[in-house]
């Protein structure tokens, strides 16, 4: 089989994927009270909640994914993440009335299906490609990052679905539409019979460490912790760049109205975009620089834009467009850098069982990042601006210090 069709698979299945990261789309319309003429009336925490289950449904399940993979392969793990996904949102068309219908369904039947399928074009990829791990995951990812732009401009400015089907509505064709793609995708999502390097030579069979193993070094959790921080940040600012956007532009003087199409412009077009842009290049790149330096610069550079970004970018169009975009291009990097350092510190060949375990901190960051940000904003004084600041500087300065934590990580041949 020609292994670019690795790479079209890959990247259909990604597209969908990222409809996680199209949940801004839906939260507006999701929190206007019933008093102003809202269908459902939940609170800035209960609609991050739902996003924060999803994210952790999906990180908690590529264990077992990456588990059962290894023992049916990939492209049968892949076809049932279509179609829990599919269901789940097409489930929710029906029942979604209620913030709790919207958890399972959403949350934890569409997470679950997001879950099984991530792992398989990550893991398929780099044995198709294993001279090029850090270039090829970022490609195979950059579908995730994609996808928002995608999903979010359907919802909005382009198809106008929520406008015209509502909510529960747009649930049910996005569900459909991930059942077909995903399935398709999942058809060259198989094994090699034997890897070999972009040259025609046989490469070295794949190998590495186990799970068992892996949890018992000090390289797995200051991977795992790093990873959590990133996670965090980028989800935060995923999850609520449009209420904050759009308190931070009326707080400047713009109407509401604008500040709205603005704040969806950012996350829609610039964030969804660079997050893209940002898998591929941060992946190549590091082929290059190096993992290691390549997260240590990474983790340094998007602490300084969450201080950037709420102090001085977010209360005027450009700069506001500017922030997302860089902050939207870190963030992607993840998926492309850890991945890979998984590969490198503890083998390629058990890579999609390892990178279950370490994408756990995706979950936990899942949690943490839109859940306190939420929080803040539902208590905070006023419950203008500010009361997002909190979340922001507690990014910023976490993000800092696992960028020097970073610097610090030996291979495992090495005293850690």
């Amino acid at each position: 089989m020609n292994r670019w069709l690795v790479v079209v698979g890959a990247v259909l299945i990604q597209l969908c994927l990222g409809a996680i990261y199209a949940w801004s789309a839906f939260t507006q319309a999701l929190t206007t009270p019933l008093a102003k003429g809202g269908a459902f009336g939940f609170s800035a925490t209960q609609s991050q909640v739902i996003f924060s289950v999803g994210l952790a449904t999906f990180a908690v399940v590529m264990i077992l994914a990456g588990r059962w993979q290894a023992k049916v392969g990939p492209r049968l793990v892949a076809f049932l993440g279509g179609i829990l996904l599919g269901a789940g949102y097409i489930s929710a068309s029906f029942v979604g009335q209620t913030f709790w219908a919207q958890l399972i369904t959403i949350g934890l039947i569409g997470g679950a299906g997001i879950g099984l399928a991530y792992v398989c074009p990550i893991a398929v990829g780099m044995r198709w490609f294993p001279d090029k791990k850090g270039m090829i995951t970022g490609i195979a990812v950059a579908g995730f990052g994609f996808g928002a732009l995608i999903w979010v401009k359907l919802a909005g400015d382009w198809g106008h679905f929520i406008q015209q089907y509502g909510v529960l509505g747009t649930y049910r064709l996005f569900g459909i539409a991930f059942l077909v793609a995903v399935l398709i995708g999942s058809i060259w999502m198989v094994y090699p019979q034997a890897a070999a390097t972009a040259s025609g030579q046989p490469a070295v069979a794949p190998s590495g460490m186990l799970p068992d193993r892996m949890l018992k070094t000090p390289q797995f959790y200051m991977t795992w912790l790093t990873f959590a921080v990133g996670a965090m940040a980028g989800l935060m600012v995923i999850g609520i760049i449009k209420l904050f956007s759009i308190d931070s532009l009326t707080a400047a003087g713009m109407d509401a109205a604008k500040a709205s199409a603005i704040a969806g412009t950012a996350m829609a077009v610039f964030y969804a975009i660079f997050n893209g842009l940002g898998r591929i290049v941060w992946g190549s790149l590091s082929d290059t620089l190096g993992r290691q330096r390549s997260v240590v610069l990474m983790c340094l550079f998007q602490g300084i834009m969450m201080f950037a970004f709420y102090f001085a970018l977010s209360s005027s169009e450009w700069p506001l467009y500017i922030g997302a975009a860089l902050i939207g291009f870190n963030f992607g990097g993840n998926f492309a850098l850890f991945p890979a350092l998984t590969a490198d510190l503890f083998g390629a060949g058990t890579v999609g069982r390892n990178y279950g375990w370490v994408f756990t901190s995706y979950g936990v960051g899942g949690i943490v990042g839109p859940v306190m940000a939420g929080y803040f904003k539902d208590h905070g004084l006023g419950k203008g601006v500010s009361a997002w600041m909190p979340a922001f500087v507690i990014a910023g300065v976490a993000l800092l210090v696992v960028a020097v934590l970073m610097t610090r990580l030996k291979p495992l041949s090495q005293k850690a």
